[in-house]
């Protein structure tokens, strides 16, 4: 078993939950963090971030595999995602090939790379993925694609559960528009047994919770009246008024010096027809796994 593990990202909605795995199923875990906090016996913290390369050679000292789980989802201009999600993976790639043992790397990207003309977001993914096949001679890499993660500690999707929970579904594209959901606990599943794997793990993986052919807003709304038992209706807000608003977002970003969520590109996200995944591949590498958790089991939980 792999037993010393670095994870960047670790104070984040995905990465919280990863280290918390870690530690519970016995793993030492080393984190990356801007902030101090104390280390124990189970995680040893580093103060740092991407760009810092003296905290990034710390953090991948004699471990045995890294999961890079850091990455920015906000931003108002392209060099924001670049400098994060391209230039700081180069930078963690580049201190762990200078590394005299063999280390396995594990990459949480999006779907969105697999669309990269529609956002700054997505195309830093894109970009950052394919950072790795310049190391591909010297390290074993393998990138994970989930479709949107929801579960304990997000604050992506909790306010659309909780519009729903009030009744309302606002839907800024087609209806019939599909997606996929992944419980985030599912997507921590896949981390371990890409961890535990005896081979390495080569190649770029979608994943999402095996829903066929997804969801749609109306699939959607329909699932969660039947288990809470209280009407969802679906507000199409129109594409003139989103994008307005993006626009609008972008601009006083840059004005008042803050890093934007909702902007043109991220309408361009929402509003693509096809979000769906499938697991066919991450089943045949990894056997063990299986996404376990339905959504609607969890909707109490997400809210």
């Amino acid at each position: 078993m792999l037993k010393l593990v670095a994870v960047t990202g670790a104070t984040g909605f995905i990465g919280k939950n990863l280290t918390e795995k870690l530690i519970a199923d016995g793993y030492k875990v080393r984190a990356l963090g801007r902030k101090y906090q104390p280390s124990n016996e189970s995680i040893q913290w580093i103060q740092g971030d991407l760009g810092n390369s003296v905290a990034l050679n710390y953090l991948v000292r004699d471990v045995s595999a890294v999961i890079h789980c850091a990455a920015t989802v906000r931003g108002g201009s392209f060099k924001e995602f670049s400098d994060i999600n391209i230039q700081g993976t180069r930078n963690l790639l580049e201190a762990i090939v200078q590394q005299p043992q063999s280390i396995r790397f594990l990459y949480i990207s999006s779907l969105a790379a697999r669309q990269p003309e529609l956002s700054w977001y997505a195309q830093s993914k894109y970009l950052s993925e394919q950072a790795l096949y310049q190391y591909s001679d010297r390290l074993n890499w393998t990138v994970f694609r989930p479709t949107a993660v929801y579960g304990p500690g997000d604050k992506e999707l909790k306010p659309l559960f909780q519009s729903m929970r009030r009744g309302l579904l606002p839907v800024v594209s087609g209806i019939h528009n599909r997606f996929g959901l992944l419980h985030v606990k599912d997507l921590v599943a896949a981390m371990l047994c890409w961890l535990s794997s005896e081979k390495p793990v080569r190649g770029i993986f979608e994943l999402d919770d095996g829903t066929p052919t997804g969801y749609d807003y109306q699939s959607l709304s329909d699932l969660v009246q039947r288990e809470w038992r209280r009407p969802v209706r679906c507000i199409s807000i129109p594409d003139p008024l989103i994008r307005g608003i993006a626009f609008l977002n972008l601009a006083l970003s840059k004005l008042l010096r803050y890093s934007p969520m909702l902007t043109p590109g991220k309408v361009n996200e929402l509003q693509h027809t096809n979000w769906v995944c499938d697991n066919t591949s991450i089943q045949h590498a990894l056997p063990e796994w299986r996404p376990r958790i339905r959504l609607q089991d969890s909707l109490s939980e997400v809210i």
